[in-house]
């Protein structure tokens, strides 16, 4: 099980923001071999949902409230690292990142563009699809809601 933290932009340390982004480099710039612009600024306006395995950051999402990011609250950036997702992390912080929206947004609408070979991972979680296939950043998506 991950102990996971929530935090705003300004909450994070240097630390946390430092293996925050070269988790999210790691999985989506390198192991993903995507050239594309990580830090987007958004990061300032979301919610940091941190997961750790024994002090170690191995899992993470960002949300953001309504009408931010989409209509709908959403989570963004969800990635588990590499050699940590045979323990299935990443329905633990999907499931903190759902709850976060609850907890601190007052939502339960949430939308996910999601890549195409997660999509069964994230139908588990009751998110379906919306819409057609398309390309973000070179990677087949699909837009996925959670009612």
């Amino acid at each position: 099980m991950l102990d996971i933290t929530t935090k705003t932009f300004k909450e994070l340390t240097t630390d946390e923001l430092y293996d925050l982004l070269q988790l999210r480099s790691e999985v989506f710039v390198v192991e993903q071999d995507c050239v594309y612009q990580d830090i987007d600024r958004k990061d300032k306006k979301a919610l940091h949902i941190l997961g750790y395995n024994a002090e170690k950051l191995v899992a993470y999402t960002r949300i953001f409230k309504a009408g931010y990011y989409f209509e709908e609250a959403s989570i963004g950036r969800v990635v588990v690292a590499e050699n940590e997702r045979q323990h299935k992390y990443g329905y633990d912080i999907m499931n903190a990142s759902i709850e976060a929206i609850k907890n601190h947004y007052n939502e339960t609408t949430i939308r996910i563009s999601a890549q195409m070979y997660l999509k069964q991972f994230y139908n588990n979680l009751d998110f379906h699809e919306v819409g057609e296939e398309y390309l973000e950043d070179g990677i087949p998506h699909v837009a996925m809601i959670k009612t």
